[in-house]
């Protein structure tokens, strides 16, 4: 797999030009998580080995989508918050899933629930303990955010109010799904910072800095000369993408 991937990206006639970061700063990101902690722990162990000897400042970023489809939602914040990278400077990043279980959670949006349903919801609330018979219908909602409520930790409930929308850092732009193409990046709106898909993926815009995503679903990671994709589908795949980032190289760890 690791040959495989260094010759897709020799191969790539869209290698970005990087302008970089910072001298001694270095940052993982690591792409949607979705409930499998399993690939997030083995990442993490890769990250710690990785970086023992780095003398700069290390951070890691994570581009959203903790929760939904994969078995283990609730554990993967867990295992978050209990901090197993302490030498690092950590960077949350709010994804499209973390803002509906939000507007579920604090019954905003009962009537989208079957819609997060429908894209992995379900699990999530299994992974919390919340009681379900069968499928949910619409008389049944009520009492499932109630019970979310009570199931869910404030810590946890902290965490997903505290994320962040994006991040950036030398010349690079960390962001859940992506960017509006024509719009300067202190311009851009949630909306378009979580839920983009088609208008940024085939932009060949050079924006201002190169935009580090993941929400959309490759193979492989995808390095291009305005942006880096890093959802490989980890819950169904079973390949969680981290991408380490040193002066002007990318590199996939």
């Amino acid at each position: 797999m690791r040959a495989r991937l260094k010759r897709l990206f020799k191969q790539s006639p869209t290698e970005p030009a990087l302008k970089g970061l910072p001298d001694k700063h270095r940052i993982y990101a690591i792409g949607d998580i979705h409930g499998r902690l399993d690939l997030l722990q083995v990442v993490h162990q890769k990250i710690f080995q990785h970086a023992q000897a780095y003398q700069g400042t290390k951070i890691v970023v994570y581009l959203g989508d903790y929760v939904d489809r994969g078995p283990h939602s609730m554990q993967v914040v867990d295992y978050l918050l209990a901090n197993s990278l302490p030498d690092f400077k950590t960077v949350y990043l709010l994804g499209n899933h973390e803002q509906v279980l939000l507007q579920f959670l604090e019954g905003h949006s009962l009537a989208l629930a079957h819609d997060w349903f429908g894209f992995g919801g379900l699990a999530t609330l299994q992974s919390y303990g919340v009681t379900l018979r069968g499928i949910p219908t619409q008389k049944d909602l009520p009492r499932l955010q109630a019970e979310f409520a009570e199931k869910c930790p404030v810590t946890h409930r902290q965490f997903y109010q505290t994320l962040a929308l994006s991040f950036e850092l030398g010349g690079y732009f960390f962001v859940h799904a992506g960017i509006k193409p024509k719009l300067p990046l202190t311009k851009q709106i949630a909306d378009d910072m979580l839920w983009i898909r088609d208008e940024f993926l085939t932009s060949r815009r050079q924006f201002e800095k190169v935009i580090v995503h993941g929400h959309s679903v490759t193979e492989f990671p995808e390095i291009k000369s305005n942006r880096i994709g890093l959802d490989t589908g980890a819950y169904a795949s079973g390949l969680l993408t981290c991408a380490v980032f040193e002066g002007e190289r990318v590199d996939i760890l």
